[in-house]
């Protein structure tokens, strides 16, 4: 894992906020309804940053939101372009962040494990 410097993660933030702006206003497509952006990882060189996303709908609907936010990448980096005062836009590549669904099986797993539910005693 890469050191993240505090110009990286500054741009990171930015572009997080900025793509948080854009993608509901500039794209309307219906399949982007409930889209969080969980975070945003910025090459050092700039060059490209991968943006994690998530949706209240679940992994089910994860790629074709994917596929529409992938196939907009290059309309949205000209959008911030216009949007930003960087040198360098990093060329986007969207991914879909599953930690969420993994924290709440967590949190499941840990109930039952609290309530005795696991293995079939009280506690």
């Amino acid at each position: 894992m890469r050191k993240e410097t505090g110009r990286t993660r500054r741009i990171a933030e930015l572009l997080q906020r900025e793509l948080a702006v854009l993608i509901p206003r500039e794209l309307g497509d219906p399949r982007l309804a409930q889209l969080t952006l969980t975070g945003v990882d910025v090459a050092p060189d700039l060059s490209h940053a991968k943006v994690y996303i998530t949706q209240l709908s679940g992994v089910a609907n994860a790629p074709a939101t994917l596929a529409v936010l992938n196939g907009a990448a290059g309309f949205l980096r000209h959008a911030l372009r216009s949007r930003l005062d960087l040198r360098i836009i990093p060329e986007l590549r969207f991914l879909y962040d599953e930690s969420v669904e993994r924290g709440a099986e967590i949190s499941r797993l840990l109930e039952r494990a609290r309530t005795g539910d696991g293995d079939g005693k009280k506690r």
